[in-house]
């Protein structure tokens, strides 16, 4: 499915929402949201139709295509008449004692008019005739009954009256093959197959609600009188002589002072009934009649013609219709132009017309078992659905289907599944635009499904308007694709998804919070615990690459920096991570983190606890960058340099050495990333902490240990600073040799291996005063 069909029914979808309160603007029959969407899906049957004759396209999803298109023009036919009131309209009952000479077409309007039910019907039955398969083109008629003609004219001239001659009506009226059938004669073969054809494609047109096409096609072949049978459908009008405005388009070209139709219409039906069921006629001829005056006696006559679903829909109502008015006109008298001696006072009455209904609905639901030999089943999604919107079950029929996609019942690897989950999802936001109820479970199930498809199809600029659709759940749906992106999206790109948060009225800082929890979690959820397990080797820790799970972790943080209501959140987002990544002694990936971070963090002073943290974590690296540029300043000293050159680096190195022991000296005497006392010791953030310093506090005073004495043949007097740390050390008031306790108290061995280094590094100079080089 092409990228511009998900975007052109988001489009409308957009323009639609903008104009929610406008019901008039929604069910416009042009610009309306059910039309626009089906011009859309004719746009793209059209594109399909090329692909398939390039074999690029599967023949189900243009069926599915085809099939939604109609179910919107279905949507588009009923929903004005039941979100909007008609017209008043006098009774069919009224017009008569106004006018006793109203024509049958005037009544049957009011009758209609006086019935919700019928007059739907009647919408639906247009519907069905707009999208009925295009009649077959019979072959061009040379002029009637031709061959048998020929046959009959060469028997008069020859005097032929053997066999040959008693196989061939020997008369040329239309009601000879029947009269003549007992005798065994019928039409030559070649008109006999013409009669054939010309009667399917009659009844075609007829189905299609054409009528004059029909009428035509019988003139051009030269059987008029079939023209007149059909003509003979139409109810009788009379403009000159109605108080009823029931003009049509085609009307207004006509001189009111003309009648149309058939003013003995009964008769003509009481003849049409008895054709069709004449067992002597062909089945194409009897359904042809059947279907000009469809009935309860020619049902079964007429159904047994139809061969697809909506065949067999069309059928059903246009049985009730017709049943209908007939009944209607009955009670009425006929009128003048059609007595029917039968004249009773009112109309129905409210208990009739509720039976009426329910007749209607029982035999409409019938056709949710109907079998069919052609198209598409009963079972069918979209035939479903539009049975149910006929019947007017919009909110089972969406709780329904929401049913069937939560258990499993449609392949989302199909080629109809991205239709049929993309016309149930508008289906759902356009009633709710209209303001019929829909179940908010549904909406939900199908909304996720039919995020999932733009997910799947790549329509991530879709995402926010579907989503924002989902009311309470909105917010955790957007932020949940968002959390699907991982490392796809690169920072303009997530602050382009938040900004079509809040272009779709989404709380955007309530999306970047949930985003970033759920990335965090994401993460987590395939990293090591940092809790437990040996503390990490640094040597390797420090300096490995970061997978993609540590990644995901770190750009987390890019969801709550990008606005200012979301900066708290980001502070505390922003511990977790580096307590994690700390933990795991992961430095050069944690840093990362904190070069992503906005300066502004660091003024934000509550609470005081998770301020205190981060600018504890921001310490620690002021110190680690420390280190680093003293082993870099290390790495320049060449033998060669001259003496001046000597004496730069020699301040340069002596001042970064100084500042890293007065750095680690501040970080070793204060709380750092100490844990309130009054947390339990089983609290995870507090045995984050505490493994966080089992690992970097000893490492600190390794390496500025290491450092000083490493130093003393620049700077002597470091000997002296580096036994004097061994003092903070051993302070009791700092407890940090509690913190060489990890690993069965390895590093206080190595510890105490460096010490004992230091002091004989302070015997190098002469004597045997060990504690000289400490006063």
């Amino acid at each position: 499915m092409s990228e511009t069909f998900y975007t052109s029914c988001a489009d409308v979808l957009a323009l639609c929402q903008a104009q929610k309160d406008d019901l008039e603007t929604l069910l416009d029959p042009q610009s309306g949201f059910a039309p626009r969407l089906r011009q859309i899906c004719e746009q793209q049957c059209a594109r399909l139709l090329d692909l398939q004759e390039e074999g690029n396209a599967s023949p189900e999803e243009l069926e599915a295509l085809r099939m939604e298109c109609n179910t919107w023009g279905l949507l588009q036919a009923v929903m004005p008449a039941r979100k909007t009131e008609p017209p008043p309209q006098l009774s069919a009952r009224a017009l008569l004692n106004a006018n006793p000479y109203t024509p049958t077409s005037a009544l049957a309007q009011a009758t209609m008019a006086a019935s919700r039910t019928l007059a739907e019907l009647v919408v639906v039955r247009e519907w069905l005739h707009d999208t009925a398969p295009p009649p077959p083109h019979p072959d061009a008629s040379t002029g009637y009954w031709r061959f048998t003609k020929h046959r009959v004219m060469q028997n008069l001239r020859t005097g032929n009256t053997g066999r040959t001659a008693d196989n061939v009506v020997h008369e040329m009226d239309p009601d000879a093959v029947v009269r003549e059938a007992g005798s065994g004669r019928s039409l030559a073969a070649d008109d006999t197959s013409y009669d054939k054809a010309l009667a399917h494609t009659l009844f075609a047109h007829v189905r299609a609600g054409n009528l004059e096409g029909a009428v035509k096609l019988c003139l051009d072949a030269h059987q008029s009188w079939r023209a007149a049978s059909i003509r003979g459908s139409l109810l009788f009008t009379w403009r000159a002589i109605s108080s009823q405005e029931d003009v049509t388009e085609d009307d207004e070209e006509d001189d009111p002072n003309v009648w149309h139709g058939n003013k003995r219409r009964a008769l003509w039906k009481t003849t049409c009934t008895r054709a069709a069921l004449d067992n002597r006629l062909s089945p194409a001829e009897r359904a042809l009649y059947a279907a000009l005056a469809p009935s309860v006696q020619t049902a079964g006559v007429l159904k047994a013609a139809c061969r697809s679903w909506e065949d067999a829909l069309w059928a059903t109502i246009s049985v009730l219709c017709e049943e209908r008015q007939s009944v209607a006109l009955a009670r009425l008298g006929g009128g003048f132009w059609e007595p029917s001696g039968r004249d009773e006072a009112g109309d129905l009455s409210e208990e009739e017309e509720e039976a009426w209904q329910a007749d209607v609905e029982q035999a409409l639901q019938a056709l949710a078992t109907v079998q069919v030999q052609e198209g598409l089943g009963a079972d069918d999604p979209f035939h479903i659905s539009q049975l149910h919107i006929v019947l007017d079950r919009t909110d089972s029929l969406l709780d329904e289907f929401a049913a069937r996609l939560r258990d499993g019942a449609f392949d989302p690897d199909s080629s109809e599944y991205p239709t049929m989950t993309r016309f149930f999802a508008h289906l759902c936001l356009f009633l709710q635009m209209i303001d019929i109820p829909v179940s908010p479970l549904a909406i939900q199930i199908i909304l996720e499904a039919y995020l999932q498809v733009l997910e799947n199809a790549g329509q991530r600029s879709l995402i926010a308007m579907y989503a924002g659709a989902l009311g309470d759940n909105a917010v955790e749906r957007y932020a949940l694709f968002l959390t699907s992106l991982a490392l796809s999206a690169d920072p303009a790109e997530r602050r382009t998804a938040l900004q079509r948060a809040r272009e779709h009225n989404l709380d955007v800082p309530r999306v970047a919070i949930v985003t970033a929890e759920r990335t965090i979690e994401r993460a987590l959820d395939s990293l090591p615990s940092s809790v437990r397990g040996a503390l990490p080797d640094l040597t390797h820790a420090v300096h490995a690459p970061p997978v993609d799970a540590e990644m995901l972790l770190v750009r987390s943080i890019e969801w709550t920096v990008v606005e200012e209501e979301t900066y708290d959140t980001a502070l505390e987002q922003a511990n977790v991570i580096l307590r994690y990544l700390l933990a795991n002694g992961r430095v050069n990936v944690a840093r990362l983190l904190l070069n992503m971070l906005p300066p502004e963090l660091a003024a934000i002073g509550t609470p005081p606890e998770r301020a205190t943290e981060y600018m504890d974590y921001r310490q620690f690296f002021i110190v680690w960058e420390t280190l680093e540029r003293v082993a870099e300043c290390q790495t320049l000293e060449a033998p060669q340099m001259s003496r001046d050159t000597r004496a730069a680096w020699l301040k340069d190195y002596s001042g970064l050495i100084s500042s890293a022991r007065e750095q680690i000296l501040k970080v070793l005497t204060t709380d750092w990333l100490v844990p309130d006392p009054e947390t339990p010791p089983t609290d995870r953030r507090a045995r984050e902490l505490a493994r966080i310093r089992q690992i970097f506090v000893p490492e600190l005073i390794l390496r500025l240990h290491v450092l000083l004495v490493n130093s003393r043949a620049h700077i002597p007097e470091n000997v002296r600073h580096a036994l004097r740390l061994a003092n903070v050390v051993a302070d009791s008031r700092y407890m940090l040799f509690t913190e060489f306790a990890g690993e069965n108290g390895r590093r206080l061995k190595e510890y105490l291996g460096a010490v004992r280094t230091a002091v004989l590094a302070g015997l190098e100079h002469g004597g045997s005063d060990p504690f000289r080089a400490v006063l």
